[in-house]
């Protein structure tokens, strides 16, 4: 979350009285992330305060918008813990505010987790996978607009950034990647509705009898139709990896994976092809914080990512070829 576009008290009053959420007693502005402006926002109606969250695009346009709300809206309504966008009278999700897009969606409890253990990896699989097995019924369609076409058109853009062993270990992947594309095996890959963010800061959990309970997902702006494992490569790439050095952290895997597993099996193909995925995820992270760092854009509130994690953990991925059973088996 960031701050590129400053919203008044008086703006968010507007929008929340139009959307009958009473009237907003205080903003703050959220200083995590990078792609949109965000505030928190807390509203008085009949007594009672509620928390919300007032975002603001600055990519998205007006017409790629309703895909990421409306799956936000399935995916509450079939059970999954995501917040659900507010809609007005006519049922539209989508608001202007200041020339922008902008969403409000209720705030959920709890807290991230950056230091998860199996027992918090075990519990954002199971609901991963489910929330891919709830995704099947969602109709629209958008492509992850994160993905390989993406990593064609911004490599080029990066290129002049970086070193001699960058170059050469980016454009190695890229060309890797696009090879793997081309597979008749990757192209009948199961895939449908993906998070493709789903990092330990956008997931929260309360804490019940001194016990971690996941309380929800959120950040559903880079959401997309891609390929399910993908989507389980990328948090496998954050939730199960040891920051510092990015090498897999095998007792997390292993839980992550057999919880996700047990909800929706996992094909033979995907096995396969998981080791292939997890170099995807390291690279489109690794090219997406390259490209923030090096072409930023101005904002009141920002914290910019450090590229050079993810090279870290593009080289660990690359440099060692873990088959399915190795990187699930528990350390």
């Amino acid at each position: 979350m960031a701050v590129y576009t400053e919203v008044s008290l008086s703006e968010a009053q507007a929008l929340f009285k139009q959307l009958k959420l009473g009237h907003v007693t205080s903003l703050k502005g959220c200083a995590g992330g990078i792609e949109n402006t965000n505030y928190f926002a807390s509203a008085e109606l009949e007594g009672q305060t509620h928390d919300y969250v007032l975002t603001l695009f600055e990519r998205l346009s007006f017409e790629q918008l309703p895909f990421y709300l409306q799956l936000m809206k399935h995916l509450a309504q079939h059970g999954i813990a995501v917040p659900e966008p507010t809609a007005n009278d006519k049922g539209a999700l989508v608001f202007d505010v200041k020339s922008k897009p902008a969403a409000v969606v209720n705030k959920l409890s709890g807290a991230s987790e950056l230091a998860p253990t199996p027992e918090h990896c075990a519990q954002v699989g199971a609901m991963l996978a489910r929330m891919h097995l709830a995704g099947r019924s969602f109709e629209p369609q958008q492509p992850n607009l994160r993905g390989l076409s993406w990593w064609n058109d911004t490599v080029p853009v990066v290129l002049p950034y970086l070193t001699q062993a960058q170059k050469a270990l980016i454009t190695q992947e890229l060309a890797y990647q696009n090879h793997v594309a081309a597979l008749s095996s990757y192209a009948a890959l199961p895939r449908g509705p993906i998070h493709a963010d789903l990092f330990r800061d956008n997931v929260l959990f309360d804490t019940v009898n001194h016990a971690p309970v996941l309380s929800g997902f959120f950040d559903f702006y880079f959401a997309g139709i891609d390929t399910w494992i993908f989507d389980l490569a990328v948090c496998l790439n954050d939730w199960c990896i040891d920051l510092e050095t990015g090498k897999n952290n095998a007792q997390n895997a292993h839980s992550f994976i057999a919880s996700y597993n047990q909800e929706r099996p996992l094909l033979a193909a995907e096995r396969a092809l998981l080791p292939a995925m997890l170099r995807a995820g390291a690279l489109r992270f690794w090219l997406s914080r390259l490209w923030d760092f090096h072409l930023p854009r101005e904002a009141s509130m920002l914290q910019a990512h450090d590229p050079s994690h993810f090279e870290r953990v593009l080289t660990q991925r690359v440099s060692h070829l873990l088959d399915f059973d190795t990187l699930a088996a528990c350390a």
